[in-house]
């Protein structure tokens, strides 16, 4: 039987149309009319006036931070549960993330937590990165309220969440400036690639200006500022929009995958799936749950290992910032339920292409390892 992926790309005719008409357009090169389209229809999905498109999520990261005023030294209030790139990019700049735990009503960021490292007067902060996990916004009320009242910039990495909704917003609306990703894995891909989304019309600027090498109005090559090679190409965004608009097909079968594994496994002790907040909808990007050991007589990893031996790819949920060893010593506020959540999480396959007989394959699978 064939691999199953995590989240592998799902692309057809329409991305080849797509990738054919930039071909025909001549514009093979970074920039063009399918990336003026592509930042226009961003702004749009995200609830934005403005996005730069660029050649990843974490660049998106590099530039809001810069646009922040972040620098050498500053410290950065980031999500603990999430992926490297979150924290890597404060690096870039040269300051120093500080983590910040989950709550467990949606995994993201505790806002409680938040307030009291804001609240600390022993503290200064630049900015706070808050990151919507797999595919469910955090709590954008009350962090954006201690954030406005605190008068600290912040930056809503939505990398993992783009179609999902926060009340009646859409993810990528919260924040100075939100991030999205395109990487390979995620619910729309440009194969690799990202975009800065905001309401500030001098900001999306300066983003486009230090993406494209920070290059001065002259007819020579002229540069006054460091600039960055982050611009997306204009094949890539063609294909970017055609995924873009297949967007609410790919949300809802993503949520599906997620009903279906909730009935399929429901019956099965010591399983419990990641929280769908209330005032949230998940696109779901990827099915989360916890398997505890005590009750399910099998751990996490033990179940992660039978189903490669199956040719089914799971993963643990991300591995906290405060452990990973590129920031051990670092400062975390909390911190022990993301540990948790690492030590007893597990990401089954979601991707939009996954189909019915795959998923129950999957369900089969870890069913047939617990006996059930």
């Amino acid at each position: 039987m064939p691999r199953l992926y995590l989240s592998p790309p799902d692309v057809g005719l329409a991305e080849a149309q797509a990738l054919q008409r930039a071909l025909d357009g001549g514009w093979v090169a970074p920039l063009g009319p399918e990336v003026d389209a592509f930042e226009a229809e961003l702004a749009q999905a995200s609830g934005r006036k403005f996005a730069c498109a660029l050649s990843s999520g974490t660049a998106a990261l590099h530039l809001a931070l810069i646009n922040a005023g972040v620098g050498a030294g500053d410290q950065v209030l980031v999500s603990d549960l999430t992926f490297a790139a979150s924290a890597n990019a404060v690096r870039y700049v040269g300051a120093v993330p500080v983590f910040v735990d989950s709550e467990e009503a949606s995994w993201n960021m505790d806002p409680d937590l938040l307030a009291e490292a804001l609240a600390d007067g022993g503290r200064r902060y630049q900015a706070v990165i808050v990151v919507d996990l797999y595919g469910q916004c955090a709590d954008y009320d009350r962090i954006e309220k201690v954030c406005r009242e605190a008068e600290v910039t912040l930056i809503s990495d939505a990398a993992e969440a783009l179609g999902a909704r926060y009340r009646d917003h859409p993810a990528g609306s919260f924040g100075a400036a939100a991030i999205l990703s395109f990487n390979g894995n995620k619910i729309v891909t440009t194969s690799g690639g990202g975009a800065l989304v905001t309401d500030d019309e001098e900001a999306v600027t300066h983003a486009r200006f230090l993406a494209t090498q920070a290059r001065d109005p002259a007819p020579h090559y002229e540069h006054s500022q460091l600039g960055y090679n982050y611009r997306l190409s204009n094949l890539l965004a063609a294909l970017g929009r055609a995924q873009l608009a297949d967007l609410s097909r790919r949300v809802e079968r993503r949520r599906q995958h997620n009903i279906f594994y909730r009935t399929a496994l429901e019956n099965i002790p010591g399983f419990t799936f990641m929280p769908e907040a209330e005032q949230c909808r998940s696109t779901f990007w990827l099915t989360a749950l916890t398997v505890d050991p005590d009750v399910a007589g099998v751990t996490r990893e033990d179940l992660r290992l039978h189903l490669e031996t199956l040719d089914i790819e799971a993963r643990p949920v991300w591995k906290p910032m405060h452990l990973q060893p590129l920031y051990r010593g670092s400062t975390v506020i909390g911190g022990k339920v993301s540990e948790r959540l690492f030590d007893l999480g597990l990401c089954l396959p979601s991707g939009s292409n996954l189909s019915d007989t795959d998923r129950s394959r999957i369900a089969e699978a870890i069913r047939h390892r617990l006996g059930a």
